[in-house]
């Protein structure tokens, strides 16, 4: 642990930018690093602990270029490299070569913030040199720990426990690479050792630009940097954005609300469909969600045999409603497969009950086995490689059969996506539709699209230009798959599934966190969960060789729990309740499970000013017993072949926590007990570690309402907690 005259004394030696005896040294007291005479980073150290972050000087450059052949350019020799200082605290380091290539590399410090940004400009690679990527900054020996944890804004987010320990001799390096836009919902990592410290690696890219992260590490050194995509034939490439990367002292928590401070200010929250009020009151107002398959009878009969049972507010997502085949015969959606008007009916009459649904149609699919392929001529407004070619893929294990992504950025698409929205919104009586595949971003090379080659900023902002139309045609809400900053604007909800990741990808040594919630609650809502009591349903229109005997058959009930801790956890985390393949015979074949998630449905609509609105924050401390539970791992495809079910177990909690700050600063906890005993402790915290007066109220809200509890005293909350079996709870501290 540092001490403060430690502090003092570092601050006024790098209070000032100052000249080292090595090359330059930037230093705003909190922060310092040396680039040497070769321009390469050689010390870069945390003056608020007094850690030098680097494990030795880093022996490369700041920066790797490859050309479109995958080659890396080298400079030629001789090369010169230049500094320069740039008030108040910045350096630019210059690098040419005998050839004219310069590259400039921009570092930048801050008053009162111990993050780095950079950025870059590159010019005189043409031709057959022409970068076609730059990893930069490519920051290695960067010091570790094997008690470090990785946090990656994976859409909802992922946290990869203790990384390190997968390195040995067999394997002397681990890495990963997350495309932003796409599997990343926000520009940032963090990598930490609580008893250390932390690394944060994020950029500053408010116009959706294309690019990835890396970072890979052995059992000493992280290396990270951010890969850039210049676009083909414009010689000269400056990059629209910076980089940053910082000591900061924490867990994932607090490395979110280090970008929550950026990220709050960009465009996309200023536009957020949510928070400016163009959200449809009835999906702001869903308690439950539904998510059916096949016709109307199995979808919106089930959501009406729910809504009367629980007396919630339930909207369907409905998969499966369409006349073509699953993951094969996209987007030849029309007609539904129950027929026009048997399905025109049923949807008017849910509709009439307060059951709104919203239907699949993936945003970027063309099947190539159907007839419009060709009758359409959809090929060459598909995406394509450098080489010309396209990228089919074949998601139906079933039949083999391909879809082929689309150019969002191609007029073609849009148009053609729009119509079909218009009709089944406008005509068919939808209240919208569901975008799968929406929060992606996909590289094109095509010329004749009209967009930059390879790489710029096109496909986030054609996306919202596909929705922007949508709505000219039809009063359509839209949800999308995934959650992305980018998309916030587009989408009036997003479905993430990360709460239930052990259905489709077992249990690891990756965990799911609520990183996305604890950003963008306030400005995204989001849904969606395999959570399901039952064998995953079976597409009609698939071959008969492969339907399953159990499809849609009650689950075993060893995996009661799983399905407890899937619900407990998108209740915590402020998502909207989400249930696959609900079947009335539940409440007689599950009824424990179908009261628990009644009570969790029911304890949440009471709390919304927390859960819906409010910003999430670090819960009080808890001890939290554990217990191994046994998990399945099974989904339409997965364990559909062969063996039916892929068991594992993982030792999880049976109390699940997330605290909540309504606008007004009051707090909640929320509390879901999945366990089948009886838990009870004391909560105790200080008040003013949430900014609550010294004698602030205290409501407890359960299944049976809301209830007033002895106020805190002496700046105080100390509340005996008390949960059943299969309990939920929010406890509100200050005004109701």
């Amino acid at each position: 642990m540092w001490k403060p005259f430690k502090q003092i004394a570092l601050s006024a030696l790098f209070l000032a930018c100052s000249v080292g005896m090595w090359g330059e040294t930037l230093s705003n007291g909190l922060v310092s690093l040396n680039i040497d005479e070769a321009g390469r980073l050689a010390s870069f150290v945390d003056h608020r602990t007094g850690r030098q972050l680097l494990a030795a000087p880093s022996a490369g450059n700041l920066w790797l270029i490859r050309r479109a052949d995958g080659s890396e350019w080298t400079p030629g020799e001789p090369l010169s490299v230049s500094q320069q200082r740039v008030p108040p605290c910045g350096l630019d380091v210059t690098f040419r070569d005998a050839k004219g290539v310069q590259i400039v590399v921009h570092i930048r410090l801050d008053e009162g913030s111990s993050l780095v940004r950079w950025s870059m400009s590159l010019s005189g690679l043409t031709g057959e040199d022409e970068a076609a990527e730059i990893d930069f900054p490519l920051l290695g020996g960067l010091r570790g720990s094997m008690d470090d944890d990785l946090a990656v804004s994976t859409w909802l987010g992922s946290l990869i426990k203790r990384p390190r320990q997968s390195v040995g001799p067999d394997r002397p390096r681990i890495g990963w690479s997350w495309p932003s836009p796409g599997l990343l919902s926000m520009q940032m990592i963090a990598l930490y050792d609580l008893q250390v410290g932390g690394l944060y690696f994020a950029s500053n890219d408010s116009l959706s630009y294309a690019k990835t992260f890396n970072i890979s590490m052995d059992s000493l050194t992280t290396q990270w940097s951010v890969r850039h995509y210049p676009s083909r034939g414009e010689g000269d490439y400056e990059m629209p954005y910076e980089a940053v990367c910082g000591p900061f002292q924490g867990d994932w928590l607090s490395a979110a609300q280090l970008y929550r401070e950026w990220a709050t200010r960009q465009k996309w929250c200023r536009q957020s469909r949510f928070a400016s009020g163009q959200t449809p009151r009835w999906a702001l107002d869903t308690d439950l969600w539904i998510w059916n398959r096949q016709q109307s009878a199995n979808v919106l009969g089930e959501a009406l045999a729910m809504k009367r049972r629980t007396g919630a507010r339930v909207n369907v997502l409905w998969h499966w409603w369409h006349g073509c085949s699953y993951d094969e015969g996209f987007p030849e959606y029309l007609p539904p497969r129950e027929g026009a008007e048997p399905f025109r009916q049923a949807v008017r009459q849910a509709r009439k009950q307060g059951v709104h649904a919203i239907v699949y149609m993936n945003s970027i699919q063309w099947g190539e086995s159907t007839q419009s392929w060709k009758q359409m001529g959809a090929e060459p407004y598909a995406v394509h490689g450098a080489a010309g070619q396209t990228f089919p893929y074949a998601y139906n294990v079933f039949t083999g059969n391909r879809l082929v992504p689309m150019c969002m950025a191609t007029d073609f698409w849009r148009r053609h996506y729009a119509a079909l929205a218009d009709s089944v919104v406008n005509r068919y009586g939808v209240a919208g539709v569901y975008m799968d595949q929406a929060c992606l971003n996909m590289s094109c090379y095509d010329p004749a699209h009209g967009h930059p080659i390879g790489g710029g900023n096109y496909w986030a902002p054609s996306f919202r230009r596909l929705t922007d139309e949508i709505r000219h045609r039809a009063p359509a809400t839209l949800a999308g798959e995934g959650s992305g900053e980018d998309w916030i604007p587009a989408l009036d909800l997003f479905l993430t599934l990360e709460a239930s990741r052990e259905r489709y990808m077992g249990p690891t040594n990756t965990e799911t966190i609520p990183l996305y919630q604890a950003v963008y609650h306030d400005y995204a809502i989001t849904f969606g969960s395999y959570s399901s009591l039952v064998y995953p349903p079976y597409d009609d229109l698939w071959p008969d060789e492969y339907r399953p005997a159990n499809r849609e058959g009650s689950l075993p009930d060893d995996f009661n729990m799983q399905f407890r801790m899937e619900q407990a956890r998108a209740f915590v985390w402020g998502m909207q309740p989400t249930l696959a393949n609900c079947h009335d015979f539940l409440w007689n074949e599950k009824p424990e499970e179908m009261a628990f998630l009644s009570r969790l449905v029911n304890v949440r609509k009471r709390a919304l000013k927390y859960l819906l609105y409010g910003v999430y924050t670090r819960a009080p401390q808890l001890d939290i017993p554990t217990r191994q539970i046994p998990l399945s791992r099974i989904s339409i495809y997965a364990g559909r072949r062969g063996s039916t079910l892929t068991q594992d177990s993982r030792t999880e909690p049976l109390v699940y926590a997330g605290a909540w700050r309504a606008k007004d600063g009051s707090l909640a906890l929320a509390l879901a007990h999945i366990g089948d005993g009886e838990w009870s402790q004391h909560l105790r915290f200080r008040t003013s570690d949430y900014g609550l007066s010294p004698s602030c109220r205290v409501w407890l809200i359960d299944e049976r309402g809301r209830h007033k509890l002895p106020a805190c005293h002496d700046g105080w909350a100390d509340i005996p907690l008390s949960m059943g079996p299969r309990d939920v709870q929010v406890l509100v501290f200050g005004k109701p």
